[in-house]
């Protein structure tokens, strides 16, 4: 069984180029596979492998300071779902190309998966206003599965959010809104960016559908979660709709 991960982290990163080179020496060694993103604004992983192999990278990087709360997302698979390791240097662990968004600076109010599934339950959030799903993901993504009655924007990319969304915003204004999308790392920008742009009721969802999968499955989900390699799409289960070993 090959154990799959997805985890992000934000931390100044004085030597991406160090790091980089840290990261493919061990993974290399631990015959890992994925994609392993490096900026000065943190790391974003994709790995698969043997599980105590990845345990042991992850050990690693929680052993240094600027990572020590770093989380994985697991699933499994039978095959191995990447061809190779890539190990990459980028401006932005994700691209937003936004100012006044770093989560360097802090993070957006959250909610967590089983008070989302709360709120959905019964209507409302505890406050008695409704709740509106806005899913930050591209079309394509969004093909796959989303939120019962989630807000999906016709996107190509992740940068072109704002300008989509700038129609609903006013019909928005006295609804509690939870952006989402795979992991949680592009609601960690885009939830900063659109509090600061005046939307003040936006919170994400924590752990983003992955998350919400491990804790609450598919309550209130439709189809699956689309992930960037041959797995395609994982199911509320973590099952991945591809398999080449199955």
């Amino acid at each position: 069984m090959v154990v799959n991960i997805a985890a992000y982290h934000f931390a100044v990163i004085d030597d991406p180029p160090q790091l980089a080179q840290r990261l493919r020496e061990q993974a290399e060694r631990l015959q890992l596979r994925g994609t392993a993103l490096v900026a000065p604004e943190g790391i974003n992983l994709f790995l698969a492998g043997d599980g105590e192999a990845i345990e042991s990278l992850l050990a690693d990087l929680r052993a240094d300071p600027r990572f020590d709360t770093l989380a994985a997302k697991y699933s499994c698979s039978r095959a191995q779902p990447f061809a190779r390791l890539k190990v990459k240097l980028k401006r932005e662990i994700i691209a937003f190309r936004r100012e006044r968004c770093s989560p360097l600076r802090g993070r957006a109010p959250s909610v967590t998966p089983d008070t989302l599934a709360r709120w959905l339950d019964q209507g409302h959030d505890d406050a008695g206003k409704r709740v509106v799903l806005l899913d930050t993901r591209n079309r394509e993504e969004v093909g796959y599965g989303s939120f019962d009655n989630a807000l999906t924007l016709p996107i190509d990319n992740f940068t072109e959010l704002p300008e989509a969304l700038a129609p609903h915003r006013e019909a928005l204004r006295e609804a509690t809104v939870v952006s989402f999308c795979t992991g949680g790392i592009r609601c960690e920008k885009a939830a900063l960016w659109l509090r600061e742009d005046g939307m003040d009721n936006l919170l994400q969802l924590d752990g983003g559908i992955l998350g919400y999968f491990e804790r609450v499955g598919g309550r209130h989900y439709d189809g699956g979660c689309f992930v960037f390699d041959e797995r395609v799409a994982l199911d509320p289960q973590l099952r991945p709709l591809r398999d080449a070993a199955a």
